[in-house]
C-alpha cells in the first residue's frame, strides 16, 4: 500500500558528464548525480539509441527518477535507455512474449548473493528502464498530452516498478496510480489518468 512520506525536498548537489563512444546512430552519456534524499545518492545513466530530437534531456529523466524515488529509497544506481520501435518490440517480445513495442519496460536488478559487481557499479543497483520513443510520441499525440509530461509519467511509472510497485489487480493499480499522481503533481504535471 501507500506509505507515508516525510516532508523533504530533493536537492541535487552535483553532476558530471562523461562521454563514451557509441555505435553509429547512438549517443550514450553517463550522468553521475549526487542527490540527497535523507542521506542518499542517485546515479542515473541515460543512453540514447535514437535521434534525440523531441526526446527530453538526461537532466529531465534524472529529475523525474529522483522525484519517484524520494523518500522511498536512500541510494540507487539505474540506467534508462531510449530506444526505437524495432528494439522496443524485440525486447517486449523476448521478455514479455508480446510482439509489439510498448511505452516502458522495467527490469529490476536481480543480483545473486556473493556476486562481485564490476568496478564503478554502485549498490544498490536498482535496475534498468527502456523507454520506446516512437510509442511515447504516438501516445502523447493520441492522448493530447504534452510530450515531456508523458515522458515524465512513464519514467515515474517505470521507477516505481523497479521499487516493486505493480498494477496486476485493481487495488494495486489504484494505489500505484494515486502515487504517480502525487509525484507528478509535485513536479507540476497534470494527472496523467484524466483525459486531456
Amino acid at each position: 500500500g501507500l506509505q507515508p512520506q516525510a516532508d523533504r525536498r530533493l536537492v541535487i548537489v552535483g553532476g558530471n558528464v562523461e562521454r563514451t563512444g557509441g555505435a553509429a546512430g547512438t549517443d550514450r552519456q553517463r550522468f553521475g548525480v549526487e542527490a540527497r534524499m535523507a542521506i542518499g545518492r542517485l546515479d542515473v545513466a541515460v543512453g540514447y539509441a535514437v535521434p534525440r530530437t523531441g526526446v527530453p534531456a538526461a537532466v529531465s529523466f534524472r529529475k523525474w527518477v529522483a522525484a519517484a524515488l524520494d523518500g522511498r529509497i536512500r541510494e540507487a544506481d539505474l540506467a534508462i535507455r531510449i530506444v526505437g520501435s524495432k528494439e522496443g518490440r524485440a525486447l517486449n517480445h523476448h521478455y514479455r512474449g508480446k510482439d509489439y513495442a510498448t511505452n516502458v519496460l522495467s527490469f529490476p536488478a536481480e543480483i545473486a548473493e556473493g556476486v562481485k559487481m564490476p568496478k564503478g557499479v554502485k549498490m544498490p543497483l536498482l535496475g534498468d528502464l527502456v523507454i520506446c520513443a516512437p510509442v511515447v510520441a504516438r501516445e502523447a499525440k493520441e492522448q493530447k498530452k504534452p510530450l515531456a509530461a508523458h515522458y515524465a509519467h512513464l519514467t515515474v511509472h517505470g521507477a516505481l516498478h523497479l521499487l516493486g510497485w505493480d498494477h496486476e489487480d485493481e487495488r494495486e493499480a489504484e494505489a500505484m496510480e494515486q502515487l504517480e499522481r502525487e509525484i507528478l503533481a509535485e513536479l507540476g504535471i497534470a494527472d496523467p489518468y484524466q483525459p486531456a
